[in-house]
């Protein structure tokens, strides 16, 4: 072989090995550690063949010494002779080619399998390039480490938090008060007064985990916090707050397990602990959908673990509740159904959501009554939310926004745990005269507002106010003054929140502020409730309604 023909041997098997990946490798082009180790090989690849081109070419003096033979006039020219480096040089070219092809296809396998099933996109990346030394390194925020030999990465995340407040109405012992809970005005709380307490049980830990399947991207999480102990107590207990594990990819997943529900909507940043007015904290067990229909536009749908909660004469009362040594009359038979759509974009979001569900008592078999009852109510209820950016009315307000909620519903009261306390039903088992008792949900409807507004990147204040009202059957005001069934029942509730938070390590980007991980805040909270009966139905536990002013103090550093 002529030495042109070697090169040109040479430099095809060279195109071989740059020519483009395959569309599925060029698919996963987001991996850039893949991508990295390609190059890395194909550039070893060229320097073989310059190395091959090298040897196969005759040295210098080698090519001056030899003077080609003028052939004879009119002579063909005879067959050029066998050699032997020539053909052990185009082999090896044949081998690289071959060679260069192989390990293409190999490298765009790889690619694909680390990408996952055609149109998969894990929702987020696994792995950083030159994983060399940064294999134990992860995409994810907080403290995260990636499992060695093993798509998973962990993430442990959490805060510690303290909080210190004092009432400045009633004596109010509790760092977490729900509205239902303020002491009324002339009771001995309220003659007693405020006081001040300070602790750090709502400290939080938990510990996040991702890893990519051929299904999509597995998320599992497990979080509590020590706020199951006593405000007053410094042996704080620990609780569990969610324990669930979720598959799929942007455009589908399943999640199973304890996690928040569907119906919580937090509206707006505080810093108390309370389940405020009109906020639905609820976390329990459920099986969710969650699907993307279209752009910015996102679909749930959920079963999840029922309550039935129900007030009477004789008490408030839940499936694990107690009627007089024995079992609750409550009845949970049906898992609750609710539904969710929310749309995002450009900062503004827009959120609709719904619930199903079924209340239920029977008696047979506890203390309620004489002869058998069983009764069942539909529950049912829709919330909508808008959260807006001011930047919309005016670009000088930055990052400023408004939020506002509103909801109506009947039985759903548990899913409102702030202004209600077993108010899903009312029956009127066990007043004097009544022969067939029957079971009324309870109506209930609300609203809020909120603004959040920023001083400065690092200085922030929300300005809130929430109204809630609950329609009563008119047996109520036949419960025995003074009674927990009768104190429980709050026609009207509003709550008023303000507060300023400073954020050292703040930072806005790409018009998303983001908090850092220190937040030290004061709050000042006013809420009022008055009971449906008012002063007669207070008793002797005070005038018909009650009045709380706290002002409070927080710290939290996330991790």
């Amino acid at each position: 072989m002529r030495p042109a023909a070697r090169r040109l041997a040479l430099h095809c098997a060279v195109a071989l090995a740059v020519l483009p990946l395959p569309a599925a490798a060029q698919g996963s082009a987001a991996d850039a550690a893949t991508i990295a180790e390609l190059r890395r090989q194909l550039e070893e690849m060229r320097r073989r063949l310059d190395q091959l081109e090298a040897r196969s070419a005759p040295p210098p003096a080698a090519r001056a010494a030899v003077v080609p033979a003028r052939p004879r006039p009119f002579a063909p020219r005879p067959a050029a002779a066998p050699d032997a480096e020539a053909r052990a040089a185009a082999a090896e070219a044949r081998a690289a080619a071959a060679e260069a092809r192989a390990a293409q296809r190999d490298l765009a396998a790889a690619a694909s399998t680390a990408a996952g099933p055609p149109g998969l996109a894990p929702p987020d990346p696994m792995g950083r390039p030159f994983a060399t030394e940064e294999a134990l390194r992860a995409d994810l925020p907080g403290v995260a480490f990636r499992v060695p030999g093993a798509d998973t990465q962990v993430r442990l995340y959490g805060f510690a938090k303290l909080t210190a407040h004092y009432d400045l109405g009633p004596r109010n012992q509790t760092d977490a008060p729900a509205p239902q809970t303020v002491p009324l005005t002339g009771s001995a709380a309220d003659r007693q007064g405020g006081d001040f307490i300070m602790g750090a049980r709502f400290s939080r830990f938990g510990v996040d985990t991702r890893t990519l399947t051929s299904w999509g991207t597995l998320e599992t999480r497990l979080e509590g916090d020590f706020g199951g102990g006593a405000a007053t107590s410094n042996n704080a207990v620990f609780r569990l707050r969610q324990a669930w594990a979720e598959l799929g990819d942007e455009r589908l997943r399943v999640l199973i397990g304890q996690a928040n529900s569907l119906w919580n909507e937090g509206v707006f940043e505080t810093l108390i602990d309370a389940t405020n007015l009109n906020q639905s904290f609820v976390r329990q067990a459920q099986i969710r959908l969650t699907g993307r229909l279209t752009e910015g536009l996102t679909g749930q749908v959920s079963i999840e673990a029922p309550e039935t909660a129900y007030t009477s004469a004789g008490g408030v009362f839940t499936p694990g509740a107690s009627l007089q040594g024995g079992a609750s009359p409550a009845v949970s038979s049906v898992p609750d159904l609710l539904g969710r759509l929310t749309w995002r974009q450009d900062g503004i979001e827009l959120g609709l959501r719904g619930m199903l569900r079924q209340i239920e008592i029977r008696t047979d078999g506890t203390a309620a009554a004489a002869q058998p009852v069983s009764e069942t109510a539909p529950g049912w209820g829709f919330a909508g939310h808008a959260r807006l950016p001011m930047a919309l009315l005016w670009d000088a307000l930055g990052t400023d926004e408004i939020a506002a909620m509103a909801f109506y519903g009947e039985g759903i009261g548990r899913y409102f745990a702030g202004q209600s306390s077993g108010q899903d039903a009312l029956t009127d088992l066990g007043l004097p005269g009544v022969v067939a008792p029957g079971l009324d949900t309870v109506a209930s409807y609300g609203a809020t507002v909120a603004y959040r507004r920023f001083w400065a990147t690092t200085l922030r204040s929300t300005f809130s106010y929430a109204y809630a009202r609950a329609d009563y059957p008119s047996y109520a005001l036949g419960f025995a003054p003074g009674s927990a069934p009768a104190l429980s029942l709050n026609r009207e509730t509003q709550q008023a929140i303000v507060n300023l938070i400073w954020s050292p390590f703040a930072e806005v980007r790409n018009g998303v502020f983001g908090s850092g991980w220190l937040d030290v805040g004061l709050e000042y909270v006013f809420t009022r409730r008055d009971l449906y009966g008012g002063a007669a139905a207070a008793g002797a536990a005070g005038v018909g309604h009650g009045i709380a002013n706290r002002i409070l103090f927080a710290a939290i550093a996330r991790f």
